[in-house]
């Protein structure tokens, strides 16, 4: 038995030498820089710090990157679900955590020389996570190049479950996070925001505090029931709108907005009023709700934005689009491009 068992602790031995020695060991690290570079910016930096740390030729590289994409896991799930264990929830706040430390030790100890050409962040509202977060990205954004920064913010609390004080108190821990890191704002080409009840100012002051902003999306998001959201900001280019308690969207003035979404507005009214928007190009409305007693009259909705090439009009309960008015340019747009799909009348 003695012999056997030498004789296979040798021959495992020598298995290991001789696959080292063909090259079948951990080839991954044996690759060049950039092409290792090239596969880890394909996957979320958590992922690919976990990889990296497997290997000793691969621990710099996760400050070598050039694009980040950090999130947490459990989002998903953790607001398509109502109720949420203790367990998952601990372990959502436990990576949300680690989202924060590794954007914090990543941005303080990579070289400036290399240009951050895409930061994403993905993470939950809370404290101190949001300020580790906030801060280490207005230090990049004061010492490095950074070409594109974009903030996904949920809350803590899914909207199933949220009553109108935790919106309220949503929108107020949002605005002390932008007080408390105007400079990370900005900076940021895109944000999107959840779940958050705004005081009637507060939307056009965060837009004021984001110069940059090209992509604003806001979910379940309002200044209160039958409010009014005013839009006026030099770069923005797109602005998604679902769901939330907006009686009207009012584009003020926006010279580079292409593109616009709303989606189950709570007016019985026209949704959306166009000011100066010339180059807007792409429009999209989508209504889920209880049939309206009035009609939407195109010709009017439409009359100040004639270089409309694609519109699209989901009405899935409604019958109550007015085609025969609308201007002769707006008519062939729509005809041509437009989706539209009428469910039965309820």
């Amino acid at each position: 038995m003695k012999n056997k068992n030498g004789r296979r602790r040798r021959n495992k031995a020598a298995r290991k030498e001789a696959s080292a020695g063909n090259g079948e060991g951990d080839r991954l690290s044996k690759l060049p820089n950039d092409l290792l570079l090239n596969i880890l910016e394909r996957v979320d930096t958590l992922d690919a710090i976990r990889v990296c740390v497997l290997s000793k030729q691969m621990l710099k590289l996760p400050t070598m990157l050039s694009q980040f994409f950090l999130s947490f896991d459990s989002i998903p799930a953790y607001h398509d679900k109502a109720r949420v264990s203790s367990l998952s929830l601990s372990d959502v706040f436990r990576t949300n955590s680690a989202v924060a430390h590794v954007t914090d030790n990543i941005l303080t100890t990579r070289s400036p020389e290399i240009t951050i050409s895409k930061l994403k962040i993905r993470f939950i509202l809370m404290q101190p996570d949001s300020l580790t977060i906030g801060k280490s990205v207005a230090s990049a954004m004061a010492t490095q190049k950074v070409d594109a920064a974009e903030f996904e913010i949920v809350t803590e609390k899914p909207y199933k479950i949220c009553s109108s004080a935790d919106l309220l108190h949503h929108g107020k821990q949002f605005n002390d996070f932008v007080c408390a890191c105007p400079n990370a704002f900005a900076g940021l080409r895109r944000l999107w925001l959840r779940n958050m009840r705004f005081g009637a100012l507060d939307i056009p002051n965060i837009l004021t505090t984001c110069k940059l902003l090209e992509s604003l999306r806001l979910t379940h998001c309002d200044s209160g029931i039958h409010s009014v959201l005013q839009v006026e900001h030099a770069q923005l280019v797109e602005l998604l709108v679902d769901y939330g308690q907006f009686e009207r969207v009012e584009l003020i003035c926006l010279p580079k907005l292409k593109h616009v979404a709303y989606t189950n507005w709570s007016s019985c009214e026209d949704p959306m009023y166009f000011g100066f928007v010339p180059q807007l190009s792409k429009l999209s409305l989508t209504k889920i709700g209880v049939r309206s007693e009035k009609n939407i009259e195109l010709s009017q909705l439409l009359a100040n934005v004639p270089s409309i090439s694609e519109l699209h009009l989901d009405f899935r309960s409604e019958k109550d689009l007015d085609y025969p008015r609308m201007p002769e340019t707006a008519c062939a747009c729509a005809q041509q491009t437009t989706a539209c799909e009428s469910g039965p009348s309820s």
